[in-house]
């Protein structure tokens, strides 16, 4: 999930409480040579099709996903524009999404929504697809079971802005994005506002994120 100027932006267009940087005090566990080199992962883009891949259950939890855990990590601090990111962002197919909003760190790994309550309706923002948010309707309260990189499972409730967050990487996970379930037919560019019909933005992704 993406966090720039009005990239997620409220209703009437203001700069959105998304805009919260990750939080400082967050420790960068592990920082050595080879976290170094974790730290160049790419986002991949709209168009690939990594990104509407169902992802595979993980089923092993080893140094091999503790690597995967810590690229998503770095490459999320790093950029520092991002709410999240699910693993096939970085081209792997696995149900891992790292989440770092609201001064709040979250690991998931198998993550599946299990109750869900409410709606809120607010702009959203993504890294796969830059420059661009538009309007989802989603569950304003999501409960989650989600296991952390030793295999422990956990348990929380969240509403509003995490929620939000939550459903948009979970949905990555089934190969689905945020301009899938527009309220409209359209998204909008961060920096002029310009509406863009989300069929051209499909047809047309090599130009836009070029």
């Amino acid at each position: 999930m993406r966090l720039t100027p009005c990239g997620i932006r409220s209703l009437i267009r203001s700069p959105y409480t998304f805009l919260t940087q990750s939080d400082p005090k967050i420790a960068l566990s592990g920082h050595t040579a080879e976290a170094e080199e974790m730290k160049k992962a790419k986002i991949v883009l709209l168009g690939e099709p990594v990104l509407r891949e169902k992802s595979k259950e993980v089923s092993v939890f080893h140094k091999k996903l503790h690597d995967i855990v810590d690229t998503m990590k770095f490459t999320l601090q790093e950029r520092g524009d991002g709410a999240a990111v699910a693993a096939n962002q970085i081209a792997v197919a696995k149900r891992i999404v790292v989440i770092d909003f609201l001064g709040e760190y979250l690991e998931m790994i198998n993550p599946e929504i299990t109750a869900s309550s409410g709606i809120q309706t607010d702009y959203e923002g993504c890294l796969s697809v830059p420059g661009f948010s538009g309007i989802v309707t989603r569950a304003e309260t999501v409960t989650v079971t989600y296991k952390n990189r030793f295999g422990s499972e956990t348990t929380i409730e969240r509403s509003g802005s995490m929620a939000r967050c939550i459903q948009h990487e979970l949905d990555h996970l089934d190969g689905i994005l945020y301009i899938d379930r527009l309220d409209e037919d359209r998204v909008y560019d961060n920096e002029t506002e310009t509406p863009v019909l989300l069929s051209d933005l499909i047809a047309h992704s090599d130009q836009y994120f070029s």
